[in-house]
């Protein structure tokens, strides 16, 4: 797929979040270490915490996201210029964006954690903190059963493993809700569009993925084996989508809706004008909003 640099600003996230993502299905590992608690993050990495640390800086906006949502806001010293929710997050001091940290902030703020979920920071950051002996922790789920593995370390490593055990468990609840309310209907086609030109959809191993599948959608591109595929125009028509779901946030449409109805017109999709738009940030980041991510699909795909 694309490295970052590709617009908009959603898919930025995006394309960072899995430009050099490393799959990891790992039970999380801890153990007593010199009074400290030793844990395995997905990458294999272990890191050494004391327990309930108080300084945490999170360098992606799933992990801001899980962060407050699990209760944990007043110990976030640091985010990045994308993490925009909830509300508070937007207070807390910046430490540059996903694509670029800024490695003299991170310092200045002298956090005893640091929260990765970005693969693309991996070899800078990852050793430059090392190097100065601040604790990191990376996740990077691609699945929706990951994204609730993923809330479960957090909640480990934070001491709030009760408060993430009853976010998960709250998430999962809306989804089989969800689920139900599609069981045994039509599997529309569906055309998830990250990126139109070029055009990038989602593949087979991405939580995109699954969250189409788990509203009672059919993706287009869901046996493709690269995570973000580029497609040609000719390749998303000729496979039929009866629903193409764009970007909007805000109000703001985030791809030309115009030149969709004007390339696809052949489409079934293009012909019954089902062209929805979803906020991304409820799908294409991987935390606790994903559930709402998924009520948007299914209505947008089922219109209910």
């Amino acid at each position: 797929m694309p490295c970052p640099g590709l617009q908009p600003r959603s898919f930025l996230w995006l394309a960072a979040f899995l430009c050099l993502s490393v799959s990891c299905h790992q039970r999380i590992d801890s153990q007593k270490h010199h009074g400290k608690q030793l844990f395995t993050d997905e990458t294999g990495r272990q890191i050494a915490l004391t327990p309930n640390p108080q300084r945490i800086i999170s360098l992606a906006p799933n992990i801001t996201e899980t962060l407050f949502a699990l209760g944990l806001g007043e110990r976030v010293i640091g985010v990045t210029t994308y993490c925009d929710f909830p509300v508070e997050a937007k207070a807390k001091e910046k430490v540059g964006d996903t694509l670029k940290p800024n490695l003299e902030r991170i310092i200045a703020l002298k956090p005893d954690l640091v929260l990765i979920s970005t693969a693309s920071q991996l070899e800078k950051i990852t050793q430059q903190l090392d190097q100065l002996n601040i604790p990191i922790f990376i996740t990077n789920p691609k699945t929706v059963a990951e994204v609730l593995t993923s809330i479960r370390k957090l909640g480990e490593i934070t001491g709030t493993s009760q408060q993430a055990e009853t976010l998960t468990l709250a998430m999962q609840t809306k989804i089989r809700e969800s689920q139900q309310i599609v069981t045994n209907q039509s599997l529309p086609k569906v055309l998830y569009v990250l990126q139109l030109s070029p055009l990038i959809t989602a593949g087979k191993n991405t939580f995109i993925n699954d969250l189409i599948q788990m509203a009672g959608g059919q993706s287009i591109s869901g046996e493709e084996a690269a995570d973000y595929p580029q497609f040609s125009r000719e390749t998303a028509i000729a496979r039929a989508p009866e629903v193409i779901i764009v970007p909007q946030s805000h109000g703001t449409e985030l791809v030309n809706v115009e030149a969709i109805k004007q390339g696809f017109a052949i489409t079934p999709a293009v012909k019954n004008n089902r062209i929805v738009s979803v906020n991304p940030d409820l799908i294409d980041r991987p935390g606790p909003r994903i559930v709402d991510g998924l009520e948007a699909l299914r209505k947008a795909i089922h219109g209910k």
